[in-house]
Order: C-alpha cells, then sequence, then structure tokens
C-alpha cells in the first residue's frame, strides 16, 4: 500500500474522533438522534480545523444502517465502509475554488433531483466564498428548496465573503482554532500509534508552526521527523528582537541576516515577528492566547516583561505596514529592514508614538531600579514625619530626583587647570556653532580665585565671546558637577592687556562725556591722506583704479 501522509491517515471517522469542536459535535449529534437535520449547513474556521472532516462524518451517519443511539456512525456496514474508502454514491464534493462557475453548479443542480443508494445524499461545497456572482444566484434556489433527501454542506475559510442570501438559507456553524494542550495530547497519541519517536522539544516546534490548525501541526510532525530534529530559526528571530529592545541596529541587522541566509522569505520572517509581538502583547494584557504551549507562553511573557508596552504596540504597527507594502515592493527584504532599522535606530525615529515609548522605556527602567533600590537599602531603625506616605509609590520624577542625588558634588574641592583642560574637547562638541566659533581662538591660562582664565586674542574677540559666556559656563558646571566661573581677558601680544570689567567702564565714561569739536587739531600733513593710511595698515595692498 502507498504511503499516506499522517494527516490523512489519522483524520477523523466518528464525531468522538474531532479535537477541539465540541459545541459542533454536540449540535449535530443531538440532530442525527432527534431526527432534526437540516437541509443545508455553513462550516466556517481557519484551515485544519476539521470543516471537511465533519462534512464527510455527518453524511456518514446519516446514512450509516447501523446508527448508534448518541448520533455516532458504526464505521462497520457497508454505507460507512463505502465513505471511509471514498467510492460512495451518497456523497458528492465539489472543489468550488476551481468549479466556480454558473456551467459548473447548473451540472450540479441537475443531478440533484436523481436518487442514489443510501436514504441521504450529500454534496460538499468546499471553499464556497470562491462562487462567482453567477453561480452563487443559480444556487440560491436549489439551496433553499432541495429535495428531501438531499442535505448540502458548504465549507469555507472566509464566511464574510459568502453572500448573506446564502447565509442566510444554512445553518451556520463556526469552527474554532485547537488549543495547545488538546493539540499536544492528540500529536502525542498520533505519535505513540504511528511509532514515531517524538521529543518534547518536537511537539513544542509543532505546536507553534500549527498555530491551532491539527493538519498543520500533522504535516509539520511528519518534516520534523523527515530532517531529523526541529531547525534551529529561533535564535534569528530572537537576536532581532533583542536589537529592538536594546536599541542596537547592528545586532537587528545581525540576527536579520541570519534569518534571511536560512532561506525564508521576508515576509516569512516579518509574519513570525508579527506572531511573537502579538502573543506578547495579548500576553502583557492578561489574555495569553490559548494555541500557546507551555514554552511558548514562557517565552511570550519573557518578551511582555522585557519589552515595554508601547514598543510592542510601535513594532506590530511598523512591521505590518512592512508586510502591506511588501505586496507591491520590487524587493520586500529592504521594507523588512527599514522597518526594523526604524524600530532600533533613534535617529530614524521621529514620530510623537516614539516619544511616548521613550517615556515608558524611562519608567521602565526606573521601576526597575528604584525595586532593586529598595531591595538592597537596609531598613531605616527610626520613622520619621515622611513615614506617614510610605505606602504610596514614589512617582517617576521622584525617583529621577533620587537617582540625581547620588551623583557626587564636588563643590569644596579645588578645581585645577588640567582638569578643566582635560574636559574641553568634549565640552566644545556640545556647544551651539556660534559659541564653538568664538571660543575656538581662545585657551585656558590659569585658575584665579576660583575663576578660570581664559585668554583671548584681543579685545573685539574677547566681546564676541561674552556675548556666549553663559553658555559655555553652563556647560563646564554640569559637567565638573560645580558652579563654575570664567573670566575672559586679553592674552599679552594682542592690542592691550586689560581687564573685562576695566574696558567695560572706559568706555561707559567715554561714551557719556560730551566731545568739544572745537578743540580738534588737525593732524600733522606728514601723517598722509586717509587712503595712504589704509594701505599702510595692510602691507603688501595696492591700489586699483577702477576705469
Amino acid at each position: 500500500m502507498a504511503y499516506q501522509s499522517l494527516y490523512r491517515r489519522y483524520r477523523s471517522r466518528r464525531f468522538n474522533e474531532l479535537v477541539g469542536q465540541e459545541h459542533v459535535v454536540t449540535a449535530l449529534k443531538n440532530a442525527i438522534a432527534e431526527n432534526r437535520v437540516g437541509h443545508a449547513y455553513l462550516f466556517s474556521g481557519p484551515r485544519g480545523t476539521g470543516k471537511t472532516s465533519t462534512a464527510r462524518i455527518l453524511g456518514k451517519a446519516l446514512n450509516c444502517t447501523s446508527l448508534e443511539a448518541d448520533g455516532e456512525p458504526c464505521c462497520k456496514c457497508d454505507s460507512c465502509i463505502s465513505f471511509a474508502e471514498g467510492s460512495s454514491y451518497d456523497l458528492h464534493e465539489l472543489d468550488a475554488a476551481s468549479n466556480n462557475g454558473v456551467e459548473a453548479i447548473r451540472d450540479l443542480i441537475s443531478k440533484v433531483a436523481l436518487g442514489s443508494p443510501g436514504r441521504t445524499k450529500v454534496y460538499i461545497l468546499d471553499e464556497v466564498h470562491m462562487l462567482t456572482s453567477g453561480a452563487e444566484n443559480a444556487l440560491l434556489k436549489t439551496l433553499e428548496e432541495p429535495p428531501s433527501h438531499v442535505v448540502f454542506v458548504l465549507a469555507t475559510t472566509e464566511p464574510q465573503k459568502v453572500v448573506s442570501t446564502i447565509r442566510s438559507r444554512t445553518q451556520h456553524f463556526e469552527f474554532e482554532l485547537i488549543s495547545a494542550n488538546l493539540l499536544g495530547e492528540h500529536l502525542r497519541w498520533v505519535a505513540n500509534d504511528a511509532g514515531l519517536n517524538v521529543t518534547d522539544e518536537m511537539i513544542d516546534y509543532v505546536l507553534r508552526v500549527g498555530g491551532g490548525s491539527a493538519r498543520d501541526a500533522l504535516s509539520a510532525l511528519e518534516q520534523t521527523l523527515a530532517s531529523g530534529g526541529t531547525p534551529d530559526d529561533d535564535t534569528a528571530v530572537e537576536e532581532v528582537l533583542d536589537g529592538i529592545i536594546l536599541g542596537d541596529p547592528s545586532v537587528v541587522i545581525s540576527g536579520l541576516s541570519k534569518a534571511i541566509q536560512s532561506g525564508r522569505p521576508p515576509r516569512v520572517i516579518g509574519e513570525i515577528l508579527i506572531d511573537r509581538l502579538r502573543n506578547a502583547f495579548l500576553t502583557s494584557m492578561g489574555n495569553s492566547p490559548d494555541h500557546l504551549s507551555d514554552h511558548q507562553a514562557e517565552m511570550s511573557k519573557t518578551l511582555s516583561e522585557r519589552m515595554p508596552l508601547a514598543t510592542i504596540t510601535r513594532s506590530l504597527e511598523t512591521i505590518g505596514a512592512a508586510l502591506v507594502g511588501m505586496r507591491q515592493s520590487p524587493d520586500p527584504r529592504i521594507d523588512l529592514e527599514v522597518a526594523v532599522l526604524k524600530l532600533s535606530h533613534p535617529k530614524l525615529q521621529t514620530d510623537s508614538n516614539m516619544v511616548l515609548s521613550r517615556l515608558d522605556k524611562i519608567e521602565h527602567q526606573l521601576q526597575v531600579l528604584g525595586a532593586s533600590t529598595a531591595s538592597e537599602s537596609p531598613t531605616p531603625e527610626k520613622i520619621d514625619h515622611s513615614s506617614a506616605n510610605e505606602d504610596t509609590p514614589p512617582s517617576p520624577l521622584e525617583e529621577v530626583s533620587s537617582i540625581e542625588a547620588l551623583e557626587p558634588v564636588e563643590e569644596d574641592g579645588i578645581l585645577s587647570l588640567s582638569e578643566v583642560e582635560s574636559i574641553w574637547p568634549e565640552i566644545k562638541k556640545n556647544l551651539s556653532g556660534k559659541a564653538k566659533a568664538r571660543f575656538s581662538g581662545g585657551r585656558f591660562i590659569s585658575i584665579e580665585g576660583g575663576e578660570v582664565v581664559f585668554a583671548l586674542p584681543n579685545e573685539i574677540h574677547r566681546d564676541r565671546c561674552a556675548e556666549c559666556l553663559s553658555e559655555v559656563e553652563e556647560s563646564i558646571s554640569k559637567k565638573l558637577h560645580r558652579k563654575t566661573n570664567i573670566h575672559l581677558i586679553v592674552e599679552s601680544g594682542g592690542q592691550e592687556t586689560v581687564p573685562q570689567e576695566k574696558t567695560q567702564t572706559l568706555s561707559a565714561v567715554s561714551s557719556d562725556e560730551d566731545i568739544d569739536v572745537d578743540s580738534l587739531e588737525n593732524a600733522d600733513a606728514s601723517a598722509g591722506d586717509g587712503l595712504s593710511l589704509v594701505v599702510d595698515s595692510f602691507p603688501g595692498a595696492k591700489i586699483v583704479t577702477d576705469e
């Protein structure tokens, strides 16, 4: 006998063998036992949850000659055996995805009234949402009033695409994703019955790949056994998520490159990231998905604790938008790379959501730091007046103040010239462009009376620097953790070495005095005219006549 895949070999044959669809099983068994079977059903739900298998079991039960009291087929009579072998004349399956035209439906309708060996003729229309508008309209009348011996079962993964006129003519049953516990038990039973050697690591991997679908999980189990173990595909994805948490673009690119080199398309990698982030988001909201195994639930919990909620939400939006853009992108890898870099590189994060994310991250770090500080600090022996509010948690601003209070402040230390000179290159980098340009032409020469003396080549340069003096003093004070004043002087060899205060006093006095024009005397003739004075002031200059 030819080899059959696991999901075909272990397809459910009875209602009790269906996994995770108790609400559907109970309703159909009661309808069969009480002879209240409807003329049309609509089964909807994710792929691999048992829609087509349930439709076949329903047809088997309706034609079973030895039906059990609870509505289960016996699976021993000729009718049940023919259903199991796929040779029954009472079961007709139509793939609406490939037979979606009006002609296919007309051919089906023309044979509906014909009799069959069994009591009930069952028509299964799979992927019914793929029918064209004309085919849907052609089916309406027969679906509403079929012959008494005919039952229609429509199956679809997208019930919202089925027109309301068809939905209103059927009983709608919604199939659910199978929980991780039930699916894990089913996988272990299949492995034990088939004599397969599986490990817990394989089961965890298969449950994650299956995502609540029994068929997908069995296919993944078969592939895992064929490859000899689980592929190491979590490391690269974990590295990308770690890079987003740490804000390190190099880690993100490294992990993304490893994931792409493993042979997975960028869209698949993006979907894996979305799935991990979604699980972490739901876990942080206190609602962990049911289809996760214990190992996956623990991973989601760890990720939700490490990554702030605002970062998770922003990551879901950014990567989701990248997945949408991949549909028309010439190179989907670029869309994914740009998306994850935006999440990890501060200079690429310009929206208001990033500001909220940074604030959330700061609060998260402060909470962790506050908790660790509280656990390490000894219990005070005496309770002061502030202990009345010990049950009130400190605000983030109070925590920031407490952290800043721990930083050393050297108010009474002696400031040295070498200390100022050592930090001056770093200070200049953070100054404004104007202050940086003006203070580049001077140097620190001494410490006098607690003030730092800064020498400049001339008075004009000194006056320009005085306009930016407060900015420089503030920057140096922050760096040294102490109030630092700067005294500007003109260095020897300049126009004149005069303290700044004296120069300002002289200029103020001279500006207030009245000048007696009559007392002014003419210059000596040997002094030359104004043009010659200008030429003498610039050695090597030539007078050019503009003709």
